[in-house]
């Protein structure tokens, strides 16, 4: 675990979130517990964002490890090479603010374990970049979890203006954050801005769910 220089503590930090974010927001903050299933170009950005914010506990899941097509939009950088996501993030993420709860699973999320895993979060991202793969947890999530609201990812490929991404309540505990359009299958290609965006509508949603709030 990373140490904390000794000038910082966890009190001292606490007091800045406090100070920049107001105190009844950072108690409903560091009370929640939020999963993100996929640590890719949009789960990596969602977790630094989210732990930005101290959110208390995160769950982060992927299977996958770092390698050269994932460092020109996801999190990471050269030395993380060869490792595998879970870890290069909670690396990352403890540098970042090292008091919170990261509870990794370094595995492939499926229909068989998907609740297990999430258990007890408020809300779960889903962050994956296949179709059926989204389908099957955001399915799978609102129907195992009826306490637990999904906020996934629909169309960030491609060069078009970000003004394009938007975030959009799909039904009670759905939240769809993207164009709605472009499909990397269409060869439309990944850029790091647009993936940016949409992870920044994900963590958005995220944070005003959090606070009560539930239209975008």
């Amino acid at each position: 675990m990373w140490e904390a220089d000794k000038a910082m503590d966890r009190e001292t930090l606490e007091q800045a979130l406090i100070t920049r974010h107001g105190a009844e927001n950072q108690k409903k903050f560091a009370a929640a517990s939020v999963g993100i299933a996929g640590l890719g170009g949009l789960g990596s950005h969602i977790a630094v964002l989210l732990a930005r914010l101290g959110v208390g506990r995160l769950v982060l899941a992927d299977f996958d490890r770092v390698d050269v097509t994932n460092l020109h939009r996801q999190h990471y950088f050269l030395p993380h090479l060869g490792q595998y996501k879970t870890e290069a993030l909670v690396q990352q993420l403890r540098q970042i603010n090292p008091w919170l709860d990261y509870e990794v699973h370094t595995c492939k999320v499926s229909a068989d374990n998907a609740c297990t895993l999430f258990r007890g979060c408020q809300v779960v991202c889903e962050a994956f970049d296949k179709a059926e793969e989204k389908a099957m947890l955001v399915s799978t999530l609102l129907a195992g979890l009826p306490d637990t609201t999904v906020v996934a990812g629909s169309g960030m490929g491609g060069t078009g203006s970000a003004n394009a991404i938007r975030t959009q309540k799909a039904m009670g505990r759905l939240y769809l954050c993207g164009d709605g359009e472009s499909d990397i299958a269409l060869g439309q290609g990944l850029m790091a801005p647009r993936v940016a965006v949409c992870a920044s509508h994900q963590a958005t949603m995220v944070m005003q769910l959090l606070l009560g709030k539930s239209e975008p």
